[in-house]
């Protein structure tokens, strides 16, 4: 290769972003940094009671810059003149209202507190009435069924859902928004200097799993069908786009002033973005017949085909088949749980109530005390309900969950769905609740891979990334003997951020694709979960259990 080149992936995250440099010959990490932002982390713009959860894009901004500086004085001297290229991932669906610009509408004067101007998270479910609205046209308005590249049933947490949310519910928001871009295209266009909603790239994953694209289709759905929707969305069609492109496409380089406020040369390529558990799955090196699970917060299930198996077969239930959303030139399959290690921090936040609502307020202890004493409790909930949960046989609590507490992603969206624990007595205590609801969390990954399986999608085996995947043996066991196969967790801490580098490094033209890519940057695997036959032969009668339960509770609250 020459000169030693380096490449920077950026991860987006829910709650924070890390940029990672690596070195495109063999991806080991050279140095990295983490920014968490601050007016998330103290809940500004966000009600959750009402399911509500939006981002300023300052939390965006200043995380990329202190990040990409903190990276470069962190890595050895000369580093910078040799970044080749930057590519980047984000959550999503998470679009943004921007004026005609493209400067998002909470980057202005007028707009800078209100929560509709800001970039609208992926776990924002606000838009549940407007997604049944796009279901039901969907399937009786006698043209185009254009949900079904997307599973057949169209999400509260994807693009049009929550623009024409937006859209009902501000009026000043509605006349002030050109146009609407995810934060994958976003970020790219804003460090080349062109954000003009018109000209920028857009991400074929972005496009092709949230809005509805597709080329059958001649683009997004069809002007016809979107009035008919609402007219409120009459002429927006015509603001957004066309063409979409994939992640190895580069969308132009550095701006000066970008290249001055980042420490790097105005040589420096950018990538076309992508979202976190696509470029993920690229940095855990999926292959074909593999599911790529990416365990956090929720989980993103992928798959990738070859387009001359799957290319014109249609897969119910999940969260779209799209060419090239995660390698070009393959079908990429998306699935997920709107919930996974989310279920864990719910239950953990309510064992923490009278630690933060009686303790914290105790005459008893001296601050100081109270606020170490929080923390160990805090730190020490998760592990030790795992190291008791795991003690109890499987069945002995006889207490089956659901894992719906932000409502149901795949098979089968339904984000009006809630979680339920059903067969609690006087004898249930915290460690056999945390048990159950470990148990649903493995269940609801099952129901993906059944679906998958029953559509004609072979599964060999699971790739397992992000932190539950790196910090749960108890999980992992669990969800390996549910599953009845073996669970490989990839080696890299920061798969996304590895996944969003092996791109970059393609845009460079260091490799001619993604896959040589992956050959050539993977870090392969640090663990092997194999499931127990004793113990899965138990979860497929405590299986029945909760798919029984779940079609109860689906069908009658």
């Amino acid at each position: 290769m020459g000169t030693k080149k380096y490449v920077i992936g950026i991860d987006f995250g829910t709650d924070s972003v890390r940029s990672v440099i690596f070195d495109a010959s063999n991806g080991e990490e050279i140095s990295s940094s983490m920014f968490d932002y601050p007016r998330w982390k103290d809940g500004r713009y966000c009600d959750p009671a009402k399911n509500q959860f939006r981002q300023h894009p300052l939390d965006y901004i200043e995380g990329l810059e202190l990040t990409i500086k903190e990276a470069l004085n962190n890595a050895p001297g000369g580093t910078a003149a040799n970044i080749a290229a930057i590519s980047m991932d984000t959550t999503g669906s998470t679009p943004v209202a921007v004026n005609r610009d493209g400067v998002p509408l909470s980057l202005t004067k007028e707009f800078e507190d209100n929560p509709n101007a800001m970039f609208v998270l992926w776990k924002d479910h606000t838009a549940v009435k407007e997604a049944g609205e796009i279901n039901k046209l969907a399937k009786t308005w006698g043209g185009i069924d254009y949900t079904k590249f997307e599973g057949g049933i169209y999400s509260s947490e994807w693009f049009w859902a929550k623009i024409l949310h937006v859209l009902r519910e501000d009026i000043l928001v509605r006349k002030k928004a050109f146009s609407w871009v995810e934060h994958c295209d976003w970020i790219p266009a804003l460090l080349i200097g062109n954000t003009d909603p018109l000209t920028l790239k857009r991400s074929r994953c972005a496009a092709g799993h949230k809005a509805m694209w597709h080329e059958d289709f001649n683009g997004l759905p069809s002007e016809d069908f979107l009035v008919k929707l609402d007219p409120l969305l009459k002429g927006l069609r015509d603001k957004l786009y066309r063409s979409t492109f994939t992640c190895d496409i580069k969308v132009g380089n550095l701006t000066p002033g970008w290249a001055q406020r980042l420490g790097l040369t105005e040589d420096v390529s950018v990538g076309v973005g992508a979202f976190d558990a696509h470029l993920g799955a690229v940095g855990g090196e999926i292959k074909p017949g593999y599911l790529s699970k990416v365990m956090g917060t929720s989980t993103c299930d992928m798959m990738v085909a070859p387009m001359e198996e799957f290319g014109s077969k249609l897969i119910r239930g999940i969260c779209g088949q799209v060419d090239g959303s995660i390698i070009p030139g393959k079908l990429g399959m998306e699935a997920g749980q709107s919930a996974f290690g989310d279920v864990y921090a719910w239950f953990k936040n309510i064992l923490l109530w009278p630690v933060e609502n009686v303790l914290l307020r105790s005459k008893v202890l001296d601050k100081t005390t109270k606020e170490k004493l929080t923390e160990e409790i805090t730190e020490e909930i998760i592990p030790e309900l795992s190291k008791q949960a795991e003690k109890i046989p499987i069945d002995e609590s006889g207490i089956v969950a659901l894992d719906w507490l932000n409502g149901r992603r795949t098979p089968d969206a339904n984000q009006n769905l809630k979680g339920a624990i059903m067969g609690l007595n006087l004898g249930s205590d915290a460690p056999k609740i945390f048990r159950a609801l470990v148990e649903a969390t493995a269940f609801g990954a099952k129901k993906i891979i059944d679906r998958f399986i029953s559509e004609g999608v072979e599964i060999k085996g699971v790739i397992a990334l992000g932190g539950v995947a790196k910090k749960s043996s108890f999980v992992m066991q669990v969800t390996a003997d549910v599953l009845g196969m073996p669970i490989k967790v990839a080696r890299s801490e920061q798969a996304c951020a590895l996944g969003s580098a092996m791109v970059a490094a393609v845009i460079a033209g260091i490799y001619a694709t993604v896959e040589e890519a992956q050959d050539a940057m993977g870090n392969g695997f640090e663990t092997e979960y194999k499931p127990d036959p004793e113990n899965a032969g138990k979860y497929k009668i405590l299986y029945e259990k909760y798919s029984k339960f779940g079609d109860f509770i689906e069908h009658n609250c």
